[in-house]
């Protein structure tokens, strides 16, 4: 549904996209991820025709953004950062005033604004003033006028910037209900949200693409294929450090801390290797006591700090 081949795109001396390629396929929820100033609503500006590349292209269901940019924009829902609502206006006069811009029927424009209302949770709201509604509701605004002519692609920047947990929730739901059928880029600061929603994620820094994957690859990617888990036993501290650095598919193990007859490792398996249920067998053939068996899982927050930090 989108490609984007070779992008590079300069404000003066500054790099802002540097020679980025990817596509997200049809039906797919893409997470799009990078530091502030890494290029990513610049891609987006491109990818809905706001602004040309310097350099590459970028085309939406087989379109050009270039030379196709009209048709371009018809199949494309944008709410970017910044939502752009009239606050003087009431909700239900924004959609129609929306509606009418994108071309919907005379005749359908109010079956759309009341099946649009509905899936945003704007019932309710059609009767109020746009600057009355919390910053909750004016997002569920942007987020219907992004929707009212049921575009193909969904480009959403932020789409939960100042929400509530509650309402982060039913946003969350609502686009992952929605990327059933379009296909979605998802831009977010919030990285779990990020991780609950999207197939796919896409990490740019400096305005180069640094990792692509599912959310399993990119964590399996920055752990090196290592598995880590943490045990505490109460026994011998010289035989069972011995008997896990022994023990097959360990590669080390390492003594944390203790406490009470207690020890506490953290143990490291060899790649692709689970090591939790040998451990398991070893405590019981011992007859050790167990208070702790663990497995660690690298987060999306975690692989993000490791492929953004300065180092890399």
């Amino acid at each position: 549904m989108i490609t984007v081949t070779n992008l590079t795109k300069r404000y003066g001396p500054t790099l802002a996209v540097d020679n980025i390629s990817f596509e997200v396929k049809k039906g797919e929820i893409l997470g799009f991820l990078g530091p502030n100033g890494a290029g990513k609503s610049t891609t987006m500006r491109i990818l809905t025709c706001y602004m040309p590349p310097d350099e590459g292209k970028a085309t939406v269901d087989g379109l050009d953004t270039i030379e196709d940019s009209l048709k371009v924009r018809e199949k494309i829902g944008y709410l970017p950062e910044n939502t752009p609502l009239y606050y003087d206006m009431w909700v239900i006069d924004y959609l129609k005033f929306v509606a009418e811009i994108r071309k919907i029927p005379p005749a359908k424009i109010k079956a759309r604004i009341r099946e649009i209302a509905h899936l945003c949770g704007l019932d309710k709201e059609l009767s109020k003033s746009i600057g009355q509604l919390s910053k909750g509701y004016r997002q569920r605004v942007g987020l219907a006028q992004t929707l009212i002519h049921n575009p193909d692609v969904l480009i959403l920047d932020e789409p939960t910037t100042g929400l509530d947990p509650n309402q982060i929730i039913e946003i969350r739901s609502l686009i992952k209900e929605i990327g059933r059928e379009k296909t979605v880029i998802l831009c977010s600061h919030i990285l779990p949200e990020v991780q609950a929603t999207c197939n796919r994620i896409i990490i740019i820094k400096d305005g180069k693409i640094v990792g692509s994957g599912t959310p399993e690859e990119l964590a399996a990617q920055a752990q090196g294929g290592e598995e880590i888990v943490y045990i505490t036993i109460n026994g011998p501290q010289d035989k069972i450090q011995e008997q896990l650095n022994a023990l097959e598919g360990v590669q080390s193990c390492c003594l944390l801390g203790s406490e009470n007859g207690s020890y506490r490792f953290e143990v490291k398996s060899k790649q692709g290797v689970d090591v939790r249920e040998a451990l398991f067998r070893l405590v019981v053939a011992n007859n050790w006591s167990l208070t702790e068996l663990m497995r660690t899982h690298i987060t999306l927050e975690d692989v993000f700090k490791q492929l953004t930090t300065e180092e890399n």
